[in-house]
């Protein structure tokens, strides 16, 4: 079964500036806009990354999104 995440830029805009929203949580929804058909505007949504978090943070989030860690069980710093 094929999950898909619709309205992307939207809902990584809203994930990233929600206090509930932890760096592994938008991983996570970074994750599933990677695999969605649907348009995502990256800069904007990274660029809010950077503004809430660090460009370290950045680079943190996709390497978990790419890599799928962020779906993992273990605890993520």
């Amino acid at each position: 079964m094929k999950a898909e995440l619709y309205c992307c830029t939207s809902t990584l805009l809203q994930d990233i500036s929600s206090k509930e929203c932890n760096k592994r949580a938008v991983a996570q929804t970074y994750a599933l806009s990677l695999k969605s058909s649907e348009e995502t505007d990256w800069e904007k949504v990274n660029q809010a990354i950077i503004k809430r978090w660090s460009r370290s943070a950045l680079e943190d989030i996709k390497k978990l999104a790419w890599s799928g860690k962020c779906f993992d069980k273990v605890r993520i710093k």
